[in-house]
This record gives C-alpha cells, structure tokens and sequence, in this order.
C-alpha cells in the first residue's frame, strides 16, 4: 500500500507561484486568498502587513513606500526559493507603493500547502525574506516633524 506522501497532493504544485506584484492601488486580501486556493492544500496562511500610527516610540503622520526597478524580480526570485524549500501549493505576494495611510494593507502575501505547519513555515519565511532582500524603501514623517527611511 502507498504512503499518503505518495500522493501527488502531497507534493509541491508544478507551477506554484500564481501572483507577485507591486501596485500603487490598494491591495486585496480576497485577491491573495484566490489566489492561493488549491483543493490539494490542507492549510493557507496568510500575512497582512498595516500601516500602524507609531514606530519606534514616535506618531506616524505620513508613510511612503518606492521601490527599485528590480523589486519584482526580486519578489519572484524569493518566491522560487520558498516553493523549493515547502511542498507549496501555491503562493501569492503583492506590496504596494506610493503614499499610504494609516490602516491601509502594505503588503498582503498567501501560501498553501498540504498541511497547516508547512503552510505558517513557508509565509514566515516568504514575508521575512521580502522584507529582509527586496528593495523596496518605506518613508516615515513623525508628527514632531522628523523623517525617516526605513529598508532593504
């Protein structure tokens, strides 16, 4: 009799990276999670990062976020490396630029994956690493009237 990790569902999907984005409209966690819909996947996790009203003990008045041309590419290439590592399903990862308020979605990614322990591994890994390597730049304005730039 075959192992149940015989079964093709078990494994990565051929093709598991469905959408990676940056967009200056505001980002959808129903889109992710579409996105990242595979019958095969016992669990989907997903991670919104907000925009909060403070940072480092200080009001956040105003956020900006700009990006280099390669960004994109990066979030693909981060992507690659986390479906390799997890039986991914499929992922999803969408950031956003341009000048945001506080509450609005920065970044919005999705995994799915047979089991639910895969599933939270590979989003955490797939948010830290973006977050650690893509070139994207967040600018703050503190309501004492500082600024700051804050990325990868």
């Amino acid at each position: 009799m075959a192992s149940t990790h015989d079964h093709p569902g078990e494994q990565a999907a051929q093709d598991p990276i469905k959408l990676i984005a940056i967009r200056d409209t505001p980002l959808s966690v129903d889109e992710i999670l579409r996105a990242v819909g595979d019958d095969a996947a016992g669990g989907t996790a997903l991670f919104v990062g907000t925009v909060r009203n403070h940072d480092g003990g200080a009001d956040v008045d105003a956020l900006g976020y700009s990006c280099h041309p390669s960004a994109e590419d990066e979030m693909r290439r981060i992507a690659e490396k986390v479906a390799a590592e997890y039986p991914v399903r499929a992922l999803a990862a969408v950031h956003r630029v341009g000048d945001l308020r506080v509450g609005d979605f920065a970044v919005v990614v999705g995994v799915s994956c047979p089991h639910r322990g895969e599933a939270f591994e590979a989003c955490r890994k797939l948010i830290d690493d973006l977050k650690h390597e893509v070139p994207i730049w967040k600018h703050q304005s503190f309501s004492d009237g500082t600024e700051e730039w804050v990325g990868a």
